[in-house]
């Protein structure tokens, strides 16, 4: 039985370390495949003439767009997570210890995940966010 409490923590340590390596892996090969893909495109674009220059600036463009709305939309969707796990600790802490304050400590967590909503509402960058008016995507 000795045995046995020694090799559970190394297996669930070489487990770890396993699965994040593999994870790794997975994820720069898709960054690679991504890249390749990308510009496999910007080449062909280059090679059917005209005004390819241009095209491949505003497909440029539309990508880091696109990467940017991404960023804030994961900051809105952090942000009330956040939010609610604040209330949620709140919540369990005030029932399960009462006549202490014990409780505010999920105010840290709300307070944070309240700025990360703003910020991803109101204070980002206006031409990212695309809850903007009519009249700014125009322009």
């Amino acid at each position: 039985m000795g045995y046995f409490g020694l090799l559970l923590p190394i297996v669930a340590v070489v487990a770890v370390f396993t699965f994040v390596t593999v994870a790794t892996w997975a994820e720069n090969r898709r960054k690679e495949r991504e890249s390749y893909y990308r510009e496999e495109t910007y080449r062909k674009i280059v090679e059917h003439g005209g005004d390819s220059g241009e095209r491949i600036l505003r497909l440029i463009r539309d990508e880091e767009t696109a990467r940017a709305r991404q960023r804030i939309e994961g900051l809105r969707l952090g942000g009330m997570i956040t939010t609610v796990v604040g209330v949620g600790i709140m919540i369990f802490l005030g029932l399960l210890i009462e006549d202490e304050y014990v409780y505010l400590v999920g105010v840290i967590p709300l307070l944070i995940g309240l700025v990360l909503v703003f910020y991803g509402f109101f204070m980002a960058p206006r031409a990212l966010r695309r809850d903007r008016p009519e009249e700014d995507r125009q322009a």
